[in-house]
């Protein structure tokens, strides 16, 4: 006994075999629907602008040291979670703050990062403490760093190893001008 088809399942058949010949992007043009992400991570949020990253000089025999930055936020605002480095075994965010006589040091879980506002990470108040050092930080040799940014995931920045600070960028003048 033979079978026929109907020409409607005919019809759809040709088109089944067709939009399997069509890339999903051109097939989502055809339609104007989007084609779904398979299996992806939704995408990070802009990352803040990291600016003037520098850590202090080392001694033989000193397994600590800090560092130290300029974060700006983006247009939503983010949180500094953590960081690491492949020179140090581990990397801690770190507040410093007179109490009475006494500066104290204590690590924090996070540092807020406000939307288009700038938060230093600077000697005497927040930084990143380096610890176990695998060799001295010397001057003049960059110091690899990984920022993880609660919405903006990681951002690798290298640090300049100074005794001082990088001088400030002015800040634009009115109309975009320095």
């Amino acid at each position: 006994m033979k079978r026929s088809l109907s020409g409607f399942t005919v019809a759809l058949l040709a088109l089944s075999s067709l939009t399997a010949l069509v890339p999903p992007a051109a097939s989502a043009q055809v339609t104007g629907v989007a084609p779904m992400a398979r299996n992806k991570a939704p995408p990070a949020a802009p990352a803040p602008q990291i600016t003037e990253v520098w850590a202090r000089p080392t001694v033989l025999g000193q397994d600590m040291g800090g560092a130290f930055l300029l974060i700006t936020g983006g247009r939503t605002a983010d949180r500094l979670l953590g960081a690491r480095s492949p020179l140090a075994m581990e990397v801690e965010l770190h507040s410093m703050r007179m109490e009475g006589d006494v500066m104290r040091m204590r690590a924090v879980e996070s540092i807020d990062i406000p939307a288009g506002k700038t938060v230093a990470l600077a000697p005497g108040g927040f930084h990143l403490m380096l610890m176990g050092l695998n060799a001295p930080l010397k001057a003049g040799t960059p110091l690899p760093l990984v920022l993880r940014f609660e919405k903006a995931g990681e951002v690798a920045v290298q640090a300049e190893v100074t005794m001082r600070a990088p001088a400030p960028v002015p800040a634009p003048a009115p109309g975009g001008k320095r």
